[in-house]
């Protein structure tokens, strides 16, 4: 799904505007992003957690010519999905 299907989606399911709709899926980004930034997680009940987790510095090869690559530390999103998600899937 794009965000233009999930904007009509919303829009549709809330009975707003696509402009209203935009808005609002803009501000939650926004918002999760600026969480996920401080370090934050962000719960959302039934859906899934958001999160960072760090990865440590490694040493990692180029495939093609098999030399040796330092791989710098980084943080990483992870999500973890909720139970009502997970039995809506299966």
């Amino acid at each position: 799904m794009k965000k233009v299907e999930l904007v009509e989606a919303v829009a549709e399911e809330a009975g707003i505007t696509k402009a209203d709709a935009t808005r609002a899926i803009d501000a939650t980004f926004k918002v999760i992003t600026e969480a996920l930034t401080k370090g934050d997680k962000v719960p959302l009940v039934g859906f899934g957690t958001f999160g960072v987790s760090q990865r440590a510095a490694r040493e990692g090869r180029n495939p093609r010519t098999g030399a040796t690559v330092q791989i710098a530390a980084r943080n990483a999103v992870t999500f973890k999905a909720g139970s009502a998600l997970k039995d809506a899937v299966n």
